[in-house]
Formats: C-alpha cells, sequence, structure tokens
C-alpha cells in the first residue's frame, strides 16, 4: 500500500485521513490483508517511526520521488514476487475493485491494471505488478518518469473496465476529498 508521498496538493498526508473509520493507511491494509499473504504500508523513511507497529513497513530505498520509487523499493525488498499496489489516496476503494483484479490478472502480462474512469488511461497505482515488471520501471524511471503510468502506456499489460469508478476516484487536493465526501454520504443515507 502505497502511503509515502508528500500530500502537497492536499495540505496534510492523505494517509491519515479517516475516512472508513481508520487511517485510510490502515483500511487500505486491513483490506489487503484477505486477498495478500504480506501486507506492507510503503512510506518514506521518515514516517516509519509513525506507522503502528502492528504493520509492517517498506521504506522507500530507491533513490527520487514519486510513486515509482515506493514500486520499487517493494522489489527490492521481494524481487520474485507479484506486487498489489493501491494507493492511499483511493477512500472507496473496496472488496469487489480487488478481487476482481485479482480474478482477471494474467501473469502473462508486465501488469494487470484498471482504465482510470477520469481520462482512459491506465491507473498505476491499483495494478498488480508482475515480477518482470521491475526492469520496466526501472527503465522509465532512469528516463526521469516518477509516475509508473507511462511504464503501463508503454507496456504489455491487461487493463480492465473498472466495476464501479468511483473506486478509483483519487483524493489529491480538498476538492477531490469534498466530492468523496459527498459520495460516502450518500451512500449511508441509502443505507
Amino acid at each position: 500500500m502505497l502511503a509515502g508521498g508528500k500530500s502537497t496538493r492536499m495540505g496534510h498526508d492523505k494517509s491519515v485521513i479517516s475516512w472508513n473509520g481508520k487511517e485510510q493507511r490502515y483500511y487500505v491494509a486491513d483490506l489487503l490483508q484477505q486477498f495478500c499473504d504480506d501486507v506492507f504500508i510503503s512510506c518514506r523513511e521518515e514516517q516509519v517511526p509513525e506507522i503502528d507497529s502492528r504493520y509492517k513497513a517498506i521504506a522507500d530505498t530507491v533513490d527520487g520521488n514519486g510513486p515509482i520509487v515506493g514500486i520499487l523499493s517493494a522489489f527490492e525488498t521481494k524481487h520474485d514476487v507479484a506486487w498489489l499496489v493501491v494507493a492511499c489516496d483511493l477512500p472507496l476503494i473496496d472488496k469487489a475493485t480487488i478481487e476482481y483484479l485479482i480474478c482477471k490478472r494474467d501473469t502473462n502480462k508486465v501488469a494487470t491494471t484498471y482504465k482510470s474512469p477520469h481520462d482512459g488511461l491506465p491507473e498505476p497505482l491499483i495494478t498488480i505488478w508482475e515480477p518482470k515488471a521491475k526492469e520496466t520501471l526501472y527503465a522509465f524511471k532512469e528516463q526521469g518518469y516518477n509516475c509508473p503510468r507511462k511504464a503501463l502506456i508503454n507496456s504489455d499489460v491487461l487493463m480492465l473496465e473498472p466495476l464501479n469508478p468511483d473506486t478509483l476516484i483519487n483524493t489529491n487536493t480538498p476538492e477531490d476529498a469534498e466530492r468523496v465526501k459527498e459520495i460516502l454520504t450518500r451512500k449511508m443515507k441509502a443505507v
């Protein structure tokens, strides 16, 4: 689970926002426990002491910025496994979305991902990255790319239509957060 961003557009750490009754980084980690043998919270070195000791952390060990650093740091920790990566800024992520991604996974591809409902491009921050993706990601990082999306666009990937596009809404700004609050309020009223 990626939680190492600086959240500059939001103005405060997105990973500690409590959308679902607990800090988002723990909500996503707990959700992923249902599907993964090991779950790690990827973060910057200075964030490690802030992570609850009941959770495993992976500190960024690869130089650079952006989510590509968190993914590559995961591959440096365990290079021979696939990594299911989910960012902390997806407050509407749910079990069905993760389950569908895993069910449709194609191990022959570099990655299995979702098509972003926002722009139709691959969504790199809810993706299963196969072991062979490590080389691809390093190649794009060396070209100066901090976002792994460029690697997905230019690689052999399986891109799925999301079951529920709302689950892929990123909250990067206070305006995004307001939109998500409205969706969550509507959901609560519907129950």
